[in-house]
């Protein structure tokens, strides 16, 4: 199994900067894709950003040039920097990994989301 922990969340007015950090711990061989997905209130869940292995990364158009994701491979991390905070960007957001485990079981694994909300 793989268990992602998030952290960072929080309040922020407008124009502010949180860093999400997501932790990824289990029995894992390996981490293709890691990403950032966020829902909220009475929306779908939606892509924020993702990353692959080897460092290609892919934005929503909503947050680029506002966002950045980045990971630490050896430390099974991934981070999202998000500067120039909207209140539109109020949402839960999740960290997901496609983890390859010992077991040779690949699954898409979700943390437990935290809470970023926007004041303006």
């Amino acid at each position: 199994q793989v268990q992602l922990v998030e952290s960072g969340g929080g309040l922020v007015q407008a124009g502010g900067s949180l860093r999400l950090s997501c932790a990824a711990s289990g029995s894992i061989f390996s981490i293709n894709a890691m990403g950032w997905y966020r829902q909220a209130p009475g929306k779908q869940r939606e892509l924020v950003a993702a990353i692959t292995s080897g460092g290609s990364t892919n934005y929503a158009d909503s947050v680029k040039g506002r966002f950045t994701i980045s990971r630490d491979n050896a430390k099974n991390t991934v981070y999202l920097q998000m500067n120039s905070l909207k209140p539109e960007d109020t949402a839960v957001y999740y960290c997901n990994a496609d983890a390859l485990t010992w077991a040779e079981e690949r699954d898409d694994y979700w943390g437990q989301g935290t809470q970023v909300t926007v004041s303006s």
